[in-house]
């Protein structure tokens, strides 16, 4: 939904604190506006580097999902049951036992954040002690100081702007800029910052929607992360109205057609959702709430998008890129019919 509107007369007279609490329920609701334009969801089962939690195979994933545009990435455990998908957060001491999953989750959660926001974001953990090794994932919202953009990602502060009301935000500049809404302080939050290229930064700025880049410019703006507790809890849990409309698996079980034979529906969220080392199979099989089905009762589409490989076995990583490049002309097809085109 849009932020706060003009208000009547009446709501002139209201008091400060409820002007701040409506403009922190205005942000909360922004955040689960519904997006104009289709998205592309990918769910990686986690577990792939339980016995190996690399930075580089994450960093892979990470990657993967930027440069097909994707628009979230859910990662996913292989626990049988679970009434609450909880992960460890970043501030922790670092000290927690993590499954492969959680790790992957933080990882990816670092890598779509742009450089200048991470040190406010990203208190010291274990599982980041080497990712400054790690190759940038080159965003488009990862910008420099140097570069205008009509938005910018950025996190608020805990300081009162000088001789103003509303919000201090650092957008990774010379100078922190003023939003007119009331926020608390460490929120990541997206900045409309004017269409002028040689605009002052003085004035207040907006907070938007994290989508509206993409529905208002056209640019890709970094990747959603979500955390689940299994398979079931990827498609229950669903942030998008309306849920998941078509879901793809990927396994060397599946059907084997051609891409530019493929059909895909016309939808507004697509999933495409990759298992682990035991297959899509068995992460329905271990899983308490659709342990008995079939993978057709699963997903919508069950696909062999690698069916002539030279190796025994497809490592998750690769399988995403070979995956993602097999689905674009589909997608870009679908995308097409849901816009009339």
């Amino acid at each position: 939904m849009e932020l706060e509107t003009a208000e009547t007369d009446g709501h002139l007279r209201e008091s400060s604190s409820r002007k701040k609490r409506k403009r922190k329920e205005g942000k909360t609701r922004m955040t689960t506006k519904e997006e104009k334009n289709p998205t592309v969801s990918i769910a990686v089962a986690g577990f792939i580097i339980d016995n190996a939690q690399s930075l580089e195979l994450a960093t892979l994933v990470a990657r993967a999902a930027t440069i097909f545009r994707i628009d979230e990435v859910v990662v996913f455990d292989n626990r049988a049951s679970s009434d609450v998908d909880t992960v460890v957060r970043p501030g922790h001491d670092g000290n927690e036992s993590e499954s492969g999953a959680e790790f992957l989750t933080m990882i990816l959660r670092y890598l779509e954040t742009p450089q200048y926001l991470r040190r406010r974001l990203f208190p010291m953990h274990k599982s980041l002690k080497f990712v400054g090794l790690l190759p940038p994932l080159d965003a488009p919202h990862h910008l420099r100081k140097h570069e205008w953009c009509s938005f910018r990602e950025g996190v608020t502060l805990d300081v009162n702007p000088p001789n103003s009301k509303g919000t201090l935000v650092d957008v990774g500049l010379n100078k922190n800029v003023v939003i007119e809404e009331v926020l608390e302080p460490g929120k990541r939050i997206t900045v409309a910052m004017g269409d002028n290229r040689g605009a002052e930064i003085d004035g207040f700025k907006k907070a938007v929607d994290s989508s509206s880049p993409r529905d208002q410019i056209g640019m890709y703006w970094g990747y959603k992360v979500r955390y689940c507790s299994n398979l079931s809890s990827v498609i229950r849990n669903c942030p998008y109205k309306g849920g998941y409309d078509h879901i793809i698996g990927t396994s060397e079980h599946g059907l084997v057609v051609a891409s530019s034979e493929l059909v895909i529906p016309s939808f507004r969220h697509l999933l495409i959702v990759f298992g682990g080392l035991g297959g899509l199979e068995e992460n329905i099989e271990e899983d308490n709430n659709l342990k008995g089905k079939n993978v057709h009762d699963v997903f919508n589409s069950y696909l062999n998008t690698c069916p002539l490989q030279g190796s025994r076995t497809i490592r998750t990583e690769e399988a995403i890129f070979i995956s993602l490049q097999y689905f674009q002309e589909p997608i870009k097809r679908a995308e097409q019919l849901c816009n009339g085109k």
